[in-house]
């Protein structure tokens, strides 16, 4: 049987293998870009090559596990730091919510700059600049259609540009509470989790609206009032109830769900100043993914944001329920002659980028790749295969926690929820 010593010359032999194959691939890339020489000249062709270079570097899978890695290694040791602060509620609640608000940041902001930086996807607004001054002084909700599988992230973005993704709150599965990393740092950051049953829902729908009545920070809440990511078999659906109950036909939404709507205004007035009308959409017909992001490619993404006091929107049930049905109409309107012209009304802006989602992502980079590095070299040294194996075995592990939620935010997977449709 081989002995230990036998398995770290396999394994070294292993590795230089790999960075042999590593390189004949960077020499195959070079004479895509025309030659080695071409590539490495300090003419133009040179940061053409460098920049083939750097597209190709994202889409390898190395960077891919080392993303996912600080990820989710960053977001254990985040849940832990939220768990320690469980004492502290009861003694001072506002306080806990302020660090867990922090914390909160600090994992969600990865994502964000996994889109901004990585990807160097923009997001541009157009909006009125009145109203773009009061964008992150005031509590909102914000409605955001729901047809793209990184529409979530374009929200979680906005919220970033102007300095409320910590606090930002959104609704979500139930279920999602249970999950490590993200479904924690939810359950400590008050998000409302629901069950998508009305009648089993809506106590606890309303008090954790309650419950953000004296939350310390500006925060947003976002909402996705068609309760479930737009697809065509939705739709047809959608519109045959539309048919039955006389209302006008939407090409690009589904019918908003209204009752939800009306709770969420009705237990955030005097809390909340207004709703933030947002139309996603993205320019040459761009179709975004999430693994389109990983591998860095750039998107186009326009957002069309319009704010309404909050006073403005009827209390009435009944009311507040046509108002928001009118609200989709226009919002349906503005995706056709988005379709037809590339653009939508008003003046554009881009909120300045702030640095502060790079540097953290970048923080928690350096900080866990070094015990990987020490751990990788002691892996190489010791020639263990049980070592090795275990080693794998995390990464193989890592790599299908990520490609698993990955996968959830495609189109094709998202939840029947709507089909059939019985619109409250």
């Amino acid at each position: 049987m081989p002995s230990s010593a036998h398995w770290g010359v396999a394994y070294r032999a292993l590795f230089e293998m790999s960075a042999r194959n590593a390189v004949f691939q960077l020499i195959e890339l070079s004479h895509h870009t025309g030659s080695i020489w071409a590539a490495l000249s300090p003419q133009k062709n040179q940061s053409l090559g460098q920049m083939g270079l750097v597209q190709w570097l994202k889409g390898q899978f190395l960077c891919h596990l080392v993303i996912c890695y600080g990820f989710f290694v960053s977001g254990l040791l985040i849940n832990l730091l939220q768990i320690c602060t469980l004492p502290l509620w009861p003694i001072n609640k506002q306080l806990a919510r302020r660090i867990n608000c922090k914390l909160g940041y600090s994992l969600t902001s990865q994502s964000v700059a996994l889109l901004e930086w990585w990807s160097g996807t923009e997001v541009t607004l157009y909006t009125d600049p009145e109203n773009y001054q009061l964008y992150g002084k005031e509590n909102a909700i914000v409605v955001l259609n729901h047809n793209f599988e990184i529409d979530f992230l374009c929200g979680w973005t906005f919220c970033e540009r102007f300095g409320v993704l910590g606090a930002s709150k959104c609704l979500a599965k139930k279920e999602l509470s249970y999950l490590p990393v993200i479904g924690w740092m939810w359950y400590f950051l008050e998000m409302v989790f629901i069950k998508r049953k009305w009648e089993e829902d809506k106590s606890n729908f309303v008090q954790s609206l309650q419950n953000l009545r004296d939350y310390p920070e500006n925060f947003w809440f976002l909402l996705h009032c068609e309760g479930t990511r737009f697809t065509e078999e939705k739709h047809r659906v959608s519109m045959e109830v539309a048919e039955k109950k006389s209302l006008p036909k939407l090409k690009h939404h589904l019918l908003p769900r209204t009752k939800g709507f009306w709770v969420a205004v009705q237990n955030l007035r005097g809390t909340v100043a207004a709703v933030y009308c947002c139309t996603l959409n993205f320019r040459n017909n761009e179709t975004p993914t999430l693994w389109g992001v990983l591998n860095g490619e750039k998107y186009h993404p326009d957002l069309y944001v319009r704010r309404i006091p909050l006073e403005s929107i009827p209390e009435d049930e009944a009311e507040c329920s046509a108002w928001l049905h009118k609200l989709y109409q226009e919002k349906d309107k503005f995706q056709e002659d988005y379709s037809q012209t590339g653009c939508f009304p008003g003046p554009k802006v881009t909120p300045p980028c702030r640095p502060w989602a790079l540097i953290n992502w970048l923080g928690w980079t350096c900080l866990l790749l070094y015990p990987l590095c020490l751990l990788l070299v002691q892996l190489v040294n010791s020639g263990s295969l049980l070592t090795i194996m275990a080693t794998v075995a995390f990464c193989a592990a890592v790599s299908f926690g990520v490609r698993w939620m990955i996968g959830q935010t495609e189109i094709k997977r998202s939840s029947s929820y709507g089909v059939p449709l019985n619109n409250k």
